[in-house]
């Protein structure tokens, strides 16, 4: 009964001074809106980067011979891989696809045009799931897994002057040392999130690789899942099945320096913004109380002058605060996610940012954390903002507050 007195009691205060409860209010939650705005584009720069990479270039999961990732990039055909049968992946859940790649380098030549590249070796019927967030820039993905084709990243296209069905030779030193060459045509050129990646990398069928190399197998066996939240299911699923002195299992979260270097900064960033709101809060509720508890001063001396304890007194002003908190917090979320479907429905035109070759469209994903920290924000900065003014009212004297009245 006195919870549910203390709670009346303060929301009749609120309503009492109502230009200044709706100064509070109206601060409190510009605070929450703003924090989910911020956050939720956040949210989706880290969710579309996070799908981009896996859906480009890392898929899922990777499988390779231990110690490649670290030292096979000199010499990757001493870390080839046997094929990984049904037996080995049966019973994973959330796998759609696991298929192979061979990693070669060498020289690319058109015309009187030689350049180095970084090249994959992969299947591309069972690749392209795992290459959804791949663009075709120009011409057509690989036709097949023996088809006489490449191709070409899009800045490693523009640097040899190679276009859609022109002709290339591929140079290369085999695994035994020898040298060998191929004659390809240029299926196609195409671009992904990472501008880097685009300048150097190119890609065919995994068998003409094979022929080229003269080897078998493959340097890299990527899995793709169904949900990217199983990744570490997986992970355990894959090394309960193959064995640890023959195989390492990678998580995609580990090859992505990029993307965990964009996460790095850009919460920290969150952070800042999520700080300066607090702050803006705390010193505008502090502030507003402040001149509540001033213009109040002779009610709190009557009330303790009539036996209404201190703590009572701190206790109302305290839940004045709070419900100010909680009453900012919830439109804030309401006009929070308003604004974030409206926003999300017209997108937000953005350049391309460094490492990137093209802009894009944001939007604004809201979570269920994001939201709960947006009203953890409201209800927290605005306790701690009435503490002081609250303190304050419970410890003046009876005497002086009444002489407020003459």
């Amino acid at each position: 009964m006195f919870l549910i007195q203390q709670i009346a009691l303060a929301a009749r205060n609120l309503l009492r001074q109502r230009r200044r409860t709706a100064l509070g209010l109206g601060i409190v939650t510009g605070g929450v809106v703003a924090l989910l705005l911020a956050g939720g584009f956040i949210n989706w720069i880290f969710q579309d980067l996070r799908e981009s990479t896996i859906h480009s270039q890392l898929g899922h999961v990777q499988i390779t011979r231990p110690g490649y990732l670290s030292q096979g990039l000199g010499d990757p055909y001493s870390y080839l891989l046997p094929a990984i049968g049904d037996a080995h992946v049966q019973g994973i859940e959330g796998l759609t696809v696991l298929t192979p790649r061979l990693a070669f380098s060498g020289l690319i030549s058109r015309g009187d045009e030689t350049i180095s590249f970084i090249g994959e070796g992969i299947d591309p019927a069972k690749e392209a799931p795992i290459a959804r967030a791949i663009t075709i820039v120009s011409g057509h993905d690989l036709s097949g897994e023996a088809a006489p084709e490449v191709l070409l990243g899009e800045g490693l296209a523009a640097n040899l002057g190679a276009q859609a069905g022109d002709l290339v030779v591929l140079l290369v030193t085999t695994a035994e040392g020898g040298i060998n060459a191929v004659e390809l045509s240029v299926a196609g050129t195409f671009a992904t999130i990472t501008k880097a990646y685009d300048d150097s990398v190119l890609r065919a069928p995994i068998s003409v690789v094979r022929d080229l190399m003269r080897v078998e197998g493959a340097t890299t066996w990527v899995a793709l899942l169904d949900d990217t939240a199983a990744t570490d299911r997986a992970v355990e699923a894959f090394r309960t099945r193959l064995a640890t002195d023959a195989f390492e299992v990678v998580p995609w979260h580990r090859l992505a320096d990029f993307y965990n270097k964009t996460v790095d900064l850009f919460s920290r960033q969150v952070g800042v913004v999520r700080l300066l709101i607090a702050l803006i809060v705390v010193l505008s509720i502090s502030n507003t109380l402040s001149m509540s508890v001033i213009e109040r001063t002779s009610e709190i001396g009557t009330m303790m002058a009539l036996g209404v304890r201190r703590r009572a007194v701190l206790q109302l002003f305290v839940t004045e605060g709070a419900m100010l908190g909680l009453a900012g917090g919830l439109v804030g979320i309401v006009l929070g996610w308003l604004l974030a479907t409206l926003i999300s429905a017209i997108g937000i035109p953005m350049p391309p940012p460094p490492g990137m070759a093209r802009g894009y469209v944001g939007a604004i994903a809201l979570t269920p954390a994001l939201v709960g920290d947006g009203m953890l924000l409201a209800f927290g900065t605005t306790l701690l903002a009435s503490i002081a003014p609250a303190w304050k009212a419970s410890r003046m004297n009876i005497v002086d507050a009444l002489r407020q009245s003459r």
